[in-house]
């Protein structure tokens, strides 16, 4: 799951890399605009939706993470 995330992550975010250290207080490249394709990518990825809270909680990877193991 790890390295999906990071994969996605890096192809939203048009970088080079991706690391689980990747937030977006660390990230000018995280807006909100590419956050909601983030969101999309991550559904359509992983099989699931998510809820408005986990969408707004969702702000580094280790958030991005938790909320998908718990969702699958």
């Amino acid at each position: 799951m790890e390295e999906k995330i990071l994969c996605v992550l890096k192809n939203v975010l048009g970088l080079e890399s991706a690391t689980k250290a990747l937030s977006q207080q660390n990230c000018d490249k995280w807006d909100s605009l590419r956050h909601l394709n983030l969101i999309v990518e991550l559904e359509s990825e992983f099989g699931v939706e998510f809820d408005p809270e986990e969408i707004s909680g969702m702000k580094c990877f280790e958030d991005i993470e938790r909320v998908l193991t718990q969702k699958l």
